[in-house]
C-alpha cells in the first residue's frame, strides 16, 4: 500500500475540481510539493496559485513533474489526456481522487455524506457544527463553506467529514463510522446504466458502515428498506414516523425557527438563517449526526444559527426589498424543484425568473421530462446551451430538448453572449441562476446589470 506520509511530490490532473482542490490543499498543508493541470482557469485555481500551488492550463509534458511520487486524477479527465497517458505508460503511482481519499481516511473516524442531492450542504453543516463547537474535524467538502471560505480544513482530532460522491462509484472506497444517505434519485445513468444499478451502489455503500457505527437515511427513500446497517435511523423534514424530524416550523424575517424531535431528546427553537425548506431538512440530518457524536444541545443550536451556507447553494447575490437574486448549483430535477419551490415559498408575491444551464448531454437526454416539469414551476425561464463537462455532444440532444417539453408560455433559449443585453433594463423581482457548469461566471455581470440597469 502507498504510504502517503513518505510522499514528497504530488501532481493533480484536474486540480480545479472542487473535490480535487480539497485534496491538493490537504497535501499542500502537509508540506508536500503540489502542482497540477486544469482545462480552464477558475476562482479555485487562482486561489490555489495564491496559496503556493503551481497550476497550468495546457496539456504539456514539459511542465509535469517527472519526479512525481503520486499522480491524482479525476474520472472527468478524458482517458487520452496526454499527461495522464504519460504517467500511466511510465508506471507512476496513478490513483483516482476517490482512491486517495480512501487512503487518507483509512485510519480516521469518518462521517461520510452521500446522496444524489443535499450532500454538499449537509456535509458542510456537520463539519461546521464540529468546528464551531470545538469538537474538531478534518473536512473534505464538495463546496466552499461561506463561514470559512474554503472546501478543506484540518484539525488535530482524527475525525474526517467527507462528501461521499456516487459518481463513478467513488463513495465505495470509503469506510464510514457514520454515514448519511440523502437521496437515491436517478442520475449518472451514463455510469450506472439504470436507476436500479445506481441504487444498488447506495445499498452497497450502506453495508460499508462499520458495525458499531450509524447509518442515517432520509425517511421514505424508494429503496430505504434495502439499506443495510446494524444501527439505522431515519430523518425527515416533519414526518413523525422518522427517528428524527422537525416540528413547529416558523418563518421569521427570512429565517426559519423550528424544533427537532427524536425519541430521546428535543431541541427547541433552532434558528437557521439560510433559505429553503430543504435546508431545514438538511439541518435536521446534520443535527442528528452532531447529537450522535455527543455535542451538547446549546453548542449545536449556536452553530446552526451561525451557519452561513455554501457557495452556490441557495446563495443570495442580491437581497433587497425590490430584488432577490439567488444563485445555485442545482443541476438535477429534484434539486431544481427544491430551489424553485423554496424561493417562491420565501417570496410568494414576487414573479420568479429562472436562468438554467443544463449540465451534461446524457443527463439532459435521460431526465428531459422531469426538467421540463420542474421548470414549469417558474413564471419565466431562460435556457442556456448545455454545459458538456466530460461529454461529447449526443446527436439531437440540446437545451431545446427540455424547452419543447415545457408548457410554460414565457420560455426561451439564449446564448450566454446574448443574455446580458436581453436582461438589461428588465425589472425582475426574483431571479434564480442555476446549473453545475460555468453559469456562475456570469453572476458578477448579471448582478451589476440588475443593480445599475
Amino acid at each position: 500500500m502507498l504510504e502517503l506520509n513518505n510522499i514528497r511530490v504530488v501532481y493533480f490532473i484536474g486540480i480545479g475540481g472542487i473535490g480535487m482542490s480539497a485534496l491538493a490543499r490537504f497535501f499542500h498543508g502537509r508540506g508536500k510539493l503540489v502542482s497540477g493541470y486544469d482545462k480552464t482557469e477558475s476562482h479555485l485555481t487562482k486561489e490555489l496559485q495564491q496559496e503556493g500551488v503551481s497550476v497550468h492550463y495546457e496539456e504539456d509534458l514539459a511542465r509535469i513533474p517527472k519526479d512525481a511520487e503520486l499522480v491524482v486524477y479525476t474520472p472527468a479527465v478524458p482517458k487520452d489526456h496526454q499527461e495522464l497517458v504519460f504517467f500511466q505508460k511510465h508506471d507512476y503511482p496513478v490513483l483516482k481522487r476517490s482512491e486517495v481519499l480512501g487512503l487518507i481516511t483509512a485510519s480516521s473516524f469518518n462521517v461520510c455524506v452521500a446522496g444524489t442531492h443535499g450532500k454538499t450542504t449537509i456535509s458542510t453543516m456537520i463539519a461546521h457544527i464540529l468546528r464551531h463547537s470545538g469538537y474538531g474535524c478534518n473536512a473534505f467538502l464538495g463546496g466552499i463553506s461561506v463561514n470559512y471560505g474554503t472546501n478543506f480544513w484540518s484539525n488535530e482530532n482524527n475525525v474526517c467529514v467527507v462528501e461521499a460522491d456516487e459518481y463513478d462509484r467513488s463513495f465505495l472506497k470509503l469506510k464510514p463510522n457514520v454515514a448519511v444517505i440523502t437521496a437515491m434519485d436517478a442520475d449518472h445513468l451514463d455510469i450506472y446504466g439504470t436507476e436500479k444499478a445506481m441504487q444498488d451502489a447506495f445499498v452497497e455503500f450502506s453495508v460499508s458502515v462499520k458495525d458499531d457505527g450509524l447509518l442515517l437515511s432520509k425517511f421514505g427513500l424508494k429503496r430505504g428498506k434495502d439499506l443495510k446497517s446494524k444501527h439505522h435511523q431515519t430523518y425527515s423534514l416533519q414526518n413523525n414516523e422518522a427517528d428524527i424530524y422537525g416540528a413547529a416550523i416558523r418563518l421569521r424575517h427570512g429565517s426559519y425557527e423550528f424544533d427537532v424531535m427524536t425519541k430521546d431528546f428535543m431541541l427547541d427553537n433552532v434558528q437557521l438563517n439560510i433559505g429553503g425548506m430543504h435546508n431545514v431538512e438538511n439541518s435536521i440530518a446534520a443535527i442528528g449526526v452532531a447529537n450522535y457524536l455527543g455535542i451538547s444541545s446549546d453548542k449545536i443550536k449556536n452553530a446552526v444559527a451561525d451557519f452561513k451556507g455554501v457557495k452556490r447553494r441557495f446563495e443570495y447575490i442580491i437581497k433587497s426589498e425590490d430584488l432577490i437574486f439567488i444563485d445555485d448549483y442545482a443541476h438535477h430535477p429534484e434539486e431544481l424543484k427544491a430551489l424553485i419551490t423554496g424561493a417562491k415559498g420565501l417570496f410568494p408575491q414576487k414573479e420568479c425568473m429562472v436562468i438554467f444551464q443544463p449540465h451534461l448531454y446524457s443527463r439532459t437526454r435521460d431526465l428531459a421530462d422531469e426538467f421540463a416539469s420542474v421548470l414549469d414551476l417558474a413564471d419565466e425561464v431562460v435556457l442556456l446551451p448545455i454545459y458538456p463537462a466530460r461529454e461529447l455532444p449526443i446527436p439531437g440532444v440540446t437545451s431545446r430538448t427540455i424547452l419543447d417539453k415545457m408548457k410554460l408560455g414565457k420560455k426561451k433559449m439564449l446564448e450566454k453572449a446574448e443574455l446580458r443585453n436581453w436582461l438589461r433594463g428588465k425589472k425582475i423581482p426574483l431571479l434564480i441562476t442555476a446549473g453545475a457548469g460555468d453559469i456562475d461566471r456570469e453572476v458578477p455581470e448579471l448582478k451589476e446589470i440588475l443593480e445599475n440597469g
